[in-house]
């Protein structure tokens, strides 16, 4: 399979997270067992998704340095952010949080866990591409 194969598949995966992430917290925002996420960190990580999204698409198709870079701090910033919700998000452990109600897209926070770490390890090699030079 060819590189840019997979940056593009990597990057429509990516697209995917962020758009299920919004989803899922405006859908549960008063869901008990779980912190609440102020909206504007959910919009913070909304807009720095589709900003990521799109200088990375615009960097994948016509490459330059600078602009490959601008990408990557923007995606590291909403992995950061992402992987911040998360953490808050998950169900509460102490002996006073209410139980979680699951939703009706997963058991539990599995697919959470499963997309932003995914998107993790995405933009990790998302970084390495850029840096050794092998988008183009």
């Amino acid at each position: 399979m060819e590189l840019d194969n997979v940056l593009w598949m990597l990057t429509a995966l990516a697209a995917v997270v962020v758009l299920l992430t919004r989803m899922r917290l405006s859908a549960t925002g008063r869901q008990p067992g779980h912190a609440q996420i102020p909206g504007t960190i959910l919009n913070a990580h909304t807009v720095l998704g589709v900003t990521a999204l799109v200088v990375w698409i615009y960097y994948l198709t016509s490459p330059s340095d600078p602009v490959g870079l601008v990408a990557l701090v923007v995606w590291w910033v909403e992995v950061v952010v992402g992987i911040l919700i998360l953490a808050r998000w998950l169900p509460g452990a102490g002996k006073h949080a209410a139980p979680a109600v699951d939703d009706s897209w997963a058991e539990g926070p599995y697919l959470s866990i499963l997309g932003h770490v995914g998107l993790l390890l995405g933009v990790i090699f998302f970084t390495y591409c850029v840096l050794a030079g092998k988008v183009g």
